[in-house]
């Protein structure tokens, strides 16, 4: 199996494990989710620490650091401006929004010249997030009164942006050779930054006190999340920023509706119908086509 296989294979399972990581989140909704993100980042630290004690060039050296530092203020800007606006934007708008990021993506990534500019994969694109829409809308059955934009969509789509920033600095470090191959030390180093800065935001805004009624299970969840949602989910992406393109890459979210839409009807099969079937057919006739074009330019 050829390396740009493994990439689209790896992310496959990177949208398999982000669409069934939403049940598990809810079930932490008591608990305050700054701190709550900052713990997660923290074990996946851990997980990928005892990985990569053996790496040569383990401590960061020069450039390196500001460059992580930039990629953890990413991670800190998404996950910060998305709980936040949890509480001040409805969850279409979100969804609405967060179908941006592969495009966003795109664009940041031409003037850091990790993306050609043409036309086939802005409108590979826009047809992935017509379906990803698509299934949002069928979530809402339709209802899209909930679409606006006010200040808690403006902060959410801030983080869209600082999400679609992280794999163009990651493929922008990686081709001027300032950070190294291993995918694994870039997302230690990466989520270790960001759990610093979602860890001072979380000890400013929320009390640290409300962890004190953590329970066992909730234990359990937080390194569950913390392995697999995380330090699992990230390395993957890593991994894939080394072959895929920034947009190509982030368009993998399209299918974490897609993943969810499954989930639901698994636990409410009465809630099938054919209005999920438009969205369905794009997302995967979107990401059908990302697939032929990447292995049609590795042949060339």
């Amino acid at each position: 199996m050829g390396e740009l296989s493994r990439a689209h294979l790896g992310m496959l399972l990177w949208a398999l494990l982000v669409g069934l990581s939403f049940p598990v989140v809810g079930l932490l909704a008591e608990l305050p989710p700054l701190l709550l993100t900052a713990l997660r980042f923290l074990v996946a630290c851990v997980a990928l620490g005892w990985l990569v004690r053996g790496e040569v060039a383990f401590l960061p050296r020069g450039r390196q650091w500001w460059l992580y530092g930039l990629l953890g203020a990413c991670l800190a800007g998404f996950f910060g401006a998305m709980f936040w606006a949890a509480h001040h934007a409805t969850a279409l708008a979100m969804a609405t929004l967060f179908v941006s990021v592969p495009l966003l993506a795109y664009l940041i990534g031409l003037p850091f010249g990790v993306e050609r500019l043409g036309r086939w994969l802005p409108a590979t694109l826009a047809l992935g997030a017509l379906g990803a829409l698509g299934l949002a809308l069928a979530e809402a059955r339709g209802d899209a009164s909930g679409l606006a934009f006010g200040r808690g969509e403006a902060v959410f789509f801030l983080g869209c942006v600082a999400s679609a920033c992280y794999p163009v600095l990651s493929k922008w470090g990686l081709s001027r050779g300032w950070l190294p191959e291993s995918a694994a030390l870039r997302t230690f180093w990466s989520l270790a930054c960001g759990a610093l800065l979602v860890g001072v935001a979380g000890l400013l805004l929320e009390s640290p006190m409300r962890l004190a009624g953590l329970a066992w299970r909730d234990a359990l969840l937080i390194v569950y999340l913390g392995l697999g949602s995380s330090a699992l989910t990230f390395w993957l992406l890593q991994r894939a920023t080394a072959v895929l393109s920034p947009a190509g890459v982030t368009a993998y979210g399209y299918l974490v509706p897609f993943v969810s839409m499954l989930l639901l009807f698994v636990q409410s099969p009465s809630r099938i119908d054919w209005a999920w079937l438009p969205g369905s057919l794009l997302v995967l006739l979107a990401m059908g086509l990302l697939f032929r074009q990447g292995r049609r330019e590795q042949r060339g």
